[in-house]
């Protein structure tokens, strides 16, 4: 294993030197869990092993791959669900 004060700045080097976009990290937020714990490792077994052309391609196939999941879309209709409540009741607890 790389050292820890060296690999961060191998990996830096890297996606500088391709060119990769690096997405900022966000705070930590109960309202992205539901990516967390569902979404995410699900996409992250389907894609293992893949390489895409472009972002483009990587993008096409993570919308099919999303639309083919039935769970995917009531798992997000519930979320907004949620949203609307936590909005209405302005920031309150509710159940």
């Amino acid at each position: 294993n790389a050292l820890s004060h060296t690999s961060t700045l191998v990996t830096r080097e890297f996606l500088t030197k391709n060119s990769t976009y690096v997405a900022p990290q966000a705070p930590y937020s109960p309202d992205m869990a539901p990516c967390d714990f569902f979404l995410f490792p699900l996409l992250k077994k389907l894609f293992r092993g893949q390489c895409f052309e472009s972002i483009y391609d990587m993008k096409e196939k993570s919308l099919r791959e999303l639309k083919a999941i039935p769970s995917c879309r009531v798992c997000f209709l519930d979320w907004i669900k949620r949203w609307h409540m936590c909005v209405a009741s302005n920031g309150d607890y509710f159940e």
